[in-house]
């Protein structure tokens, strides 16, 4: 099965990416590829929802990692939404990712994201 990557610019710095199918070894690469351009923009936000990811090889969770520290070393963080029992499992039993935010949904994950920027906003006004 082939790996769709769907790409949502959600506001500037915040990219939304859905993938659907398989990441492995057959299909690492092209969602690389797609991760790039992205990537060489230093995000701030990059949301992964996971919800149409069926399986992922250890090639997949070498992008995950990479893309990870890609995004961190810019000063930006990456969010999971969505992750199915399959694909959670992996990540629980690799404890590949855990400084990474995991949330049931793009609305859980948008409401950290406003309480986060709010928390900020109040920080900057009351300095």
């Amino acid at each position: 099965m082939a790996l769709q990557v769907y790409i949502e610019k959600r506001e500037e710095g915040y990219y939304a990416l859905k993938l659907d199918g398989r990441l492995d070894t057959h299909t690492f690469e092209a969602c690389e590829e797609k991760l790039r351009p992205i990537l060489n923009q230093n995000p701030r936000i990059v949301l992964f929802d996971l919800g149409g990811l069926s399986y992922i090889s250890s090639m997949g969770m070498r992008t995950m990692l990479q893309t990870r520290k890609a995004v961190e070393k810019g000063g930006g963080t990456i969010v999971m939404i969505n992750l199915q029992p399959q694909i959670s499992k992996i990540f629980e039993i690799a404890q590949a990712l855990p400084e990474v935010n995991i949330f049931a949904s793009v609305e859980e994950a948008d409401q950290y994201f406003d309480t986060m920027q709010r928390r900020e906003i109040e920080k900057q006004q009351g300095a």
